[in-house]
C-alpha cells in the first residue's frame, strides 16, 4: 500500500520501486548499473540512467529526512581531512564525526589553510547550531587558528592516534571512491557523500556491540523509520 507523496507525482514507476533502488546504490558498494542489473532479475525494467536520476533527486532528499529524525549528536567532535584527486586537482574531505561514529558533516574544499578551516567550522555550527565540548584533531595548524576565532571555548586536543575514530571512518569512502572510479568533480563528491553518509549509517548499526536480538530489532527499527522517510505504509 503506498501512501500519497507528491515527491513521486509525475513518476512512471511506484515510490516501492524508485526507494529501492535508491537505498541499494547508497547503501551497499555498487555502480548504476549494478542496480539496473539487480532490478532486472527481479522483473523490473529499467536503465541505469534512470537510477541515477531518482539517486541525484531523492538521495538528498531522504538522507535530510534522516539528519532531522535522529538523536542529538555527541559532545565531541573528531575532525579530519583526506586528501580526493579529482580530475589530476587536490581536493580535501572535511569530515567530522562525534564520539560514537556519527557523520555530523562533509565539506571538499580545494584548501586546508586557516580560511578552509573556518569555512568548514561555520557550516557545522550551522547545520548542528550547537557547541562541542571538546574538539579532537590532528596536528594540522589551520584547526588551532580557525578554533581560536571561532569555538574560543571549546577543548581543543591534538595527541597523536586520539583521532582514529575519524580516520577509520574514511574506509567506507575511500571503498566507494574505487568503486565509483574516482570522483568527477568537487561538486559531485559533495552531493554524492552528503547523501551517501546519513542514508549509510542509518542502516549501519554497531553490530558488534549488539548481541543477534538486538541487532535484529534495531534493524526492523530503521526499517520502518526509513519506510516512512521515503512515504512507502506498511503493508497491515
Amino acid at each position: 500500500m503506498i501512501t500519497p507523496d507528491s515527491r513521486y507525482r509525475g513518476h512512471r514507476f511506484p515510490p516501492e520501486i524508485i526507494a529501492h533502488c535508491v537505498w541499494l546504490y547508497f547503501r551497499f558498494p555498487l555502480s548504476y548499473r549494478d542496480v539496473e542489473e539487480m532490478m532486472a532479475v527481479r522483473g523490473v525494467q529499467l536503465t541505469y540512467e534512470t537510477v541515477r536520476a531518482w539517486c541525484r533527486k531523492f538521495g538528498q532528499t531522504y538522507a535530510n529526512q534522516i539528519r532531522r529524525r535522529r538523536p542529538r549528536p555527541g559532545d565531541k567532535w573528531h575532525l579530519d581531512e583526506v586528501v580526493l584527486k579529482i580530475n589530476g586537482q587536490t581536493s580535501y574531505l572535511w569530515r567530522v564525526v562525534d564520539q560514537q561514529g556519527n557523520v555530523l558533516d562533509i565539506l571538499v574544499q580545494s584548501r586546508r589553510n586557516k580560511a578552509a578551516a573556518k569555512k568548514f567550522f561555520r557550516k557545522l555550527l550551522k547545520g548542528l547550531r550547537y557547541v562541542p565540548r571538546v574538539l579532537v584533531t590532528d596536528k594540522l595548524a589551520s584547526y588551532g587558528a580557525a578554533k581560536k576565532e571561532i569555538l574560543k571555548s571549546v577543548e581543543h586536543r591534538q595527541p597523536r592516534g586520539l583521532n582514529n575514530r575519524a580516520e577509520n571512518s574514511h574506509q567506507p569512502i575511500r571503498e566507494r571512491e574505487r568503486r565509483m572510479r574516482r570522483f568527477k568533480s568537487a561538486g559531485h563528491a559533495q552531493r554524492f557523500l552528503s547523501a551517501y553518509g546519513p542514508i549509510r549509517q542509518h542502516f549501519c548499526a554497531r553490530r558488534h556491540r549488539l548481541c543477534a536480538e538486538a541487532y535484529r530489532q534495531t534493524l526492523q527499527q530503521r526499517l520502518a523509520s526509513w519506510r516512512e522517510i521515503v512515504g512507502i505504509a506498511e503493508v497491515s
